[in-house]
């Protein structure tokens, strides 16, 4: 499955003073598969190293940190074939079990830049932090990998020509049904299958619902083992109560996350450590409240108020028990839960092109589903499940704020109008992966 992160792998092989990399994502994301594909598409040779349970590739790094003696054991000891600097791609893959690893790579950046090491790991946050890891800060590249975004599985599952057909069309001309109807139905089979590469792998192999859901159950339960395995024994039924309450959670009205929602009698002093080991595995994003919007808004946001959202609408919709027979057909009694659905995947469409997002809300009155900033403007969006887009909220965003931008993404088609003298696109669910493109146009 072509990935869009191969081109920033691309630009990172390619830079002047390119750093060892690190590669981090939810487990099963798929950088392992990335890190060899990019390897043998764009170098000579690639030596592979999986320290997870490998002693004898840990113990290269307990003696010292002589980049040369690392090289030459890994190449000519462990491997049997010698690392050339320029032409082998090095993976240090689950580098996390390997604490020597991760401080080694100081030492590469300093005596061996010529060497491309990209390092993947799946609970990295959560192992740096765990076991007080000595981080080579300054020293390492950093690239965040996620599931598959919309437009990735559109291209997986056969969707090129629709891919490649919209933007042939302006960005504020609305698009004939040759594209509108088969991207809805995409749209929904995403909604259903979600970005876990094995599971689209299995869907675009079988289309198969039932084979999807077999492997969305079996992550899900691998998720729930890596509590065990990995987090400190006093947070591992915290882990559980709190990844069971957030598809509870988000089909509230409000759908602030509450803490004292998660199990009763429990309070957030002791659950929050748990939500933030969550937060460092990548399993689930926090969207944080900011009430007076000024810039930067990381400084306005408020850390206590704030919702939490899965990283893959496939498993959160598998995990809520939503039947795929219910996206399909499109049920009225999925409607309430529908919109927060919706609300979690635009922040994971907004989230892997790049856009940090806050929401904004007015006491009781309004609440505007998500905020972000672009060079010196901020941005509101309106997320709607439906082809209605009356937003009373983005409304009232616009009338006291002012924004000169801002979109409302629903299943209208594409377009544009003034709301309160603010430029407002209209667009489709289907299309949020092309909003560099709106954000380009008004420079």
């Amino acid at each position: 499955m072509e990935r869009d992160i191969m081109k920033q792998l691309v630009e990172w092989k390619n830079s002047a003073d390119r750093k060892p990399l690190l590669l981090t994502g939810v487990r099963q994301c798929g950088k392992t598969y990335v890190c060899k594909e990019f390897g043998e598409q764009y170098f000579e040779d690639v030596a592979y190293f999986y320290f997870e349970g490998n002693k004898n590739l840990i113990s290269v790094f307990d003696y010292d940190f002589d980049v040369n003696r690392i090289i030459d054991e890994l190449g000519n000891v462990i491997r049997g074939k010698e690392i050339l600097p320029g032409k082998t791609l090095v993976i240090f893959d689950e580098i996390q079990a390997c604490p020597n690893a991760i401080t080694s790579l100081k030492y590469f950046c300093e005596n061996m830049r010529d060497l491309h090491i990209v390092c993947a790991g799946s609970l990295l946050g959560v192992s740096v932090k765990r076991d007080n890891i000595s981080f080579p800060v300054g020293k390492v590249d950093r690239l965040q990998m996620y599931p598959l975004s919309f437009s990735e599985f559109l291209r997986a599952d056969g969707g090129e020509k629709l891919y490649m057909g919209v933007q042939k069309y302006g960005i504020d001309k609305e698009l004939p049904e040759l594209y509108t109807n088969g991207l809805e139905k995409a749209l929904k089979y995403y909604y259903i299958v979600g970005g876990m590469p094995e599971v689209v792998a299995k869907w675009v192999e079988t289309h198969n619902f039932e084979k999807v859901e077999r492997l969305q159950d079996n992550i899900l339960q691998d998720y729930s083992s890596d509590f065990a395995k990995h987090a400190p024994k006093s947070d591992i039924p915290k882990l559980g109560w709190i990844w069971d309450s957030i598809p509870k959670q988000l089909a509230k009205d409000n759908n602030k996350f509450v803490f004292s929602h998660v199990k009763e009698g429990k309070r957030s002093s002791e659950l929050e450590d748990a939500l933030e080991w969550l937060v460092d595995a990548g399993l689930v994003h926090r969207l944080e409240l900011v009430s007076n919007p000024e810039i930067p808004l990381s400084f306005c946001s408020d850390a206590t108020f704030f919702k939490v959202y899965l990283s893959d609408v496939g498993l959160l919709r598998r995990k809520s028990g939503v039947s795929h027979r219910t996206i399909l057909e499109d049920s009225e009694l999925y409607r309430n839960f529908k919109g927060a659905f919706t609300e979690n995947f635009v922040l994971n469409e907004l989230i892997k092109v790049g856009i940090h997002s806050y929401f904004w809300r007015s006491g009781n009155t309004a609440e505007l589903d998500f905020l972000f900033e672009y060079e010196d403007a901020i941005i509101p969006v309106e997320a709607k499940a439906e082809v209605h887009t009356r937003a009373k909220s983005y409304l009232q965003f616009c009338k006291k704020y002012q924004p000169k931008l801002g979109f409302k993404f629903s299943m209208k088609n594409v377009g544009n109008h003034e709301v309160e003298n603010t430029k407002t696109y209209s667009v489709p669910l289907y299309l949020i992966w092309m909003i560099k493109e709106y954000l380009k146009i008004q420079r």
